[in-house]
């Protein structure tokens, strides 16, 4: 049998002596994010902004520039198109129409009967008033939010206040960074991207509490050993479960993204931003910050029961 590995059996790699090149990155990374997000802002999709939107397939590869030609004399106000995955595929986009659900009706089929022929198949047609976007996007906003906190309190809880704040900036992190992915590709944000950003933030807690576990150990063995070298131990004696798990996940993730269609395309390609982000959040960010930190090491009688302090080479 053939064993594969990724890291070496017993890695030795000094994170801890790289950290400020790491916060130097992950800064850049936020402070990007944050003004894309000023500048670009994000292509809000149907479930957010309210209004119709129409996945159609045309009959050979479809003149957009026609289309939109055609639609734009029908005086439905704003009518966005764009092509879809294949040339065969468009996604039309039309503002909300003044009036009740009868409006989006009509404004509907006088869409259908424009474009006549050039359409054989209507994939998807969906209409969202204002109202329920705006409560989409509140309650996207709180999901978000709560998901956050509901995660620090368990961090605090289970290991000290200093282990919550460090993996909260590394969530928050993860977090900024994934809305800046979509404001750089302005790739539809919809509630499906939100769904991937709470998994996202559920993907990069389990990376960093399992760190957090191996640290809290070697702090209780280990109390005399500095806490450079502890942390750089904690996190290569977990290195090779980490990156394991990254790139198994990944695999599927890479699958769904390649095969999975146009329409799940974002959520997949936050998903994979999500789990690289993630992983190298837990190790580069959530550890090192500790650092300043500085958690308690517990009670002094707290040795070891496996005998006299040790110090192994980081």
């Amino acid at each position: 049998m053939i064993l594969i590995r990724l890291v070496p059996k017993t890695p030795s790699i000094n994170f801890i002596g790289r950290r400020l090149i790491a916060f130097a990155l992950s800064g850049f990374l936020v402070l990007g994010s944050l003004g894309l997000f000023a500048t670009n802002g994000l292509n809000l999709g149907i479930d957010f902004l309210g209004g119709i939107l129409l996945e159609v397939q045309t009959d050979g590869p479809a003149d957009i520039a026609d289309m939109r030609s055609s639609l734009g004399n029908l005086g439905l106000g704003d009518v966005a198109l764009q092509e879809f995955g294949a040339p065969d595929d468009v996604l039309i986009r039309i503002q909300r129409q003044p009036g009740d659900e009868n409006a989006q009706t009509e404004a509907i089929s006088l869409v259908k009967q424009t474009l006549g022929s050039q359409v054989v198949e209507y994939r998807r047609t969906e209409s969202v008033g204002p109202t329920v976007g705006a409560e989409l996007r509140q309650n996207a906003t709180l999901a978000i939010a709560g998901a956050i906190v509901v995660i620090l309190i368990y961090i605090w809880f289970r290991f000290e206040w200093q282990f919550g704040v460090g993996a909260i900036v590394a969530l928050v992190h993860d977090v900024i960074t994934t809305i800046g992915l979509f404001s750089l590709l302005q790739l539809e944000f919809n509630l499906a991207t939100v769904a991937a950003i709470l998994t996202i933030a559920g993907y990069s807690i389990n990376d960093t509490v399992v760190v957090y576990d191996r640290v809290r150990e070697n702090m209780r063995r280990y109390k005399q050993m500095p806490f450079d070298q502890l942390f750089n131990e904690s996190i290569n004696s977990t290195l090779s479960r980490t990156v394991m798990t990254s790139v198994t996940t990944l695999l599927a993730l890479v699958a769904l993204f390649l095969f999975g269609g146009e329409v799940i395309r974002g959520f997949s390609i936050a998903l994979i931003w999500g789990v690289l982000i993630g992983t190298y959040s837990s190790i580069a960010l959530a550890v090192p910050l500790l650092l300043y930190l500085k958690p308690s090491r517990g009670s002094e009688d707290e040795e070891s029961e496996s005998g006299p302090v040790e110090r192994p080479t980081a």
